[in-house]
């Protein structure tokens, strides 16, 4: 490798990476194993060129290849996702978001997204984000009995408040979202419909979750998560909103796009495309519904009582009152099974910590672990968190993770 040479110490840390990859099972929700392809797309010559602009419209001479690539790119979004228009360049998921408030919202105008304590996101109004900062923002959550959206509830809801905007779309909440309801909402109260589907894109086009576009003035999504690609995200939008789209995302909220990381969201885009694209997603589900009854054979309680996507809540305190989520991830970590502390729906608000953890199976499935894996990955975690960390334990544990690592290796690791 060059970059040994020229950077050691970047080099023995990105070594060290691969390594730390390879030998443990990754369970969060939002991260997965992209493709050999997609990370020669990503380290490509690509990133010397700056491109402010649009193809065809650029600021910088000498863009004729950056062109070709951003417009298959924009053209391999539509076709995915079905829709009359894609922006490709947002840097991020959150990106993004900002750029259909850009277009579409002035500073104070009103805001409706489900509140993050309830499985929502930072940037659907969250105080501490930009999106909480300059909009009048109102959260919807799910029902206490049930933990579940109550779409009755959220069209009350939507009616008193009145948002110019209604948001719909998680980062951790188990079950399905009824997109066709919250159009019909948005509709009822004279709103637009932003569908945030970061954690679930790949779901959609796989067709093992409802469709947005139909139903939504705009919907935004990440690229990294279950759509296995890298970093970054796309806005779809109505052609009626095109033209303010593409002027929120540049000039309005960023400068030159990142063309390399376009090249492999187009790279990603045509891996989706493939029959074995479906069967991955079916797959996910698969192994998360296969977890999810794992564990809850060995006691642990789910939010809303299982899974109908990608990811779980395990609630920590239906087994241990005392042990919390930054906790409980600490001590899978150790045993090579990475996962991330999570609220849980109407924690206590005094609770110094959440009391829950988020598991998911996006990057077990590219691995090509099946439902047959699922029950002794979720004897593992019950094993780590009911000795609390018992040396013996996790020296196991951690030992049988690394040998079921050998045997479903990253599917990149060749690169």
């Amino acid at each position: 490798m060059l970059l040994e040479h020229v950077d050691p110490e970047i080099a023995a840390a990105i070594e060290s990476e691969k390594k730390r990859q390879g030998d443990t099972l990754e369970l969060i929700a939002s991260e997965n194993h992209v493709s050999a392809a997609v990370l020669e797309a990503l380290g490509s010559v690509l990133t010397d060129k700056y491109a402010e602009g649009y193809p065809g419209r650029r600021c910088y001479q000498g863009c004729e290849n950056v062109d070709t690539v951003e417009a298959i790119c924009i053209a391999r979004a539509k076709q995915l996702f079905g829709a009359e228009h894609a922006n490709v360049q947002p840097h991020s998921g959150t990106s993004a978001n900002l750029a259909v408030f850009t277009a579409a919202l002035k500073p104070g105008d009103k805001i409706m997204g489900m509140n993050l304590a309830h499985g929502g996101h930072l940037s659907h109004g969250k105080n501490i984000n930009l999106s909480g900062m300059l909009y009048e923002v109102s959260h919807y959550g799910v029902r206490e009995d049930t933990e579940r959206l109550d779409m009755d509830q959220i069209r009350e809801q939507a009616k008193r408040e009145r948002p110019k905007l209604l948001i719909c779309g998680a980062s951790a909440y188990p079950r399905k979202i009824d997109f066709a309801a919250f159009g019909q909402i948005a509709q009822e109260v004279g709103a637009m419909l932003l569908s945030d589907i970061a954690h679930i894109a790949g779901l959609v086009v796989g067709r093992v979750h409802p469709d947005p576009v139909p139903h939504s003035t705009f919907v935004t999504t990440t690229n990294h998560k279950t759509l296995r690609g890298p970093r970054g995200g796309i806005i779809l939008c109505r052609q009626d909103w095109a033209t303010a789209i593409d002027r929120a995302v540049f000039p309005g909220i960023q400068g030159g796009p990142l063309e390399h990381v376009i090249a492999a969201k187009a790279v990603s885009f045509a891996e989706a495309m493939h029959p074995a694209f479906a069967r991955y997603v079916r797959n996910i589900l698969d192994n998360a519904q296969a977890l999810a009854a794992a564990l809850q054979e060995r006691g642990w309680r789910l939010v809303s009582g299982g899974t109908d996507n990608h990811l779980l809540l395990v609630d920590l305190h239906s087994r241990f009152a005392d042990l919390n989520g930054a906790e409980a991830a600490d001590l899978l970590a150790r045993a090579a099974l990475v996962a991330n502390s999570n609220p849980i729906p109407f924690d206590p608000p005094q609770l110094a910590k959440w009391s829950g953890i988020r598991l998911g199976t996006p990057a077990v499935t590219s691995r090509g672990l099946t439902t047959a894996e699922m029950p002794t990955v979720a004897g593992w975690i019950d094993d780590v968190l009911a000795s609390r960390g018992s040396d013996t334990v996790v020296q196991r544990v951690r030992g049988e993770v690394v040998e079921m690592c050998g045997r479903f290796p990253v599917p990149n690791s060749s690169y």
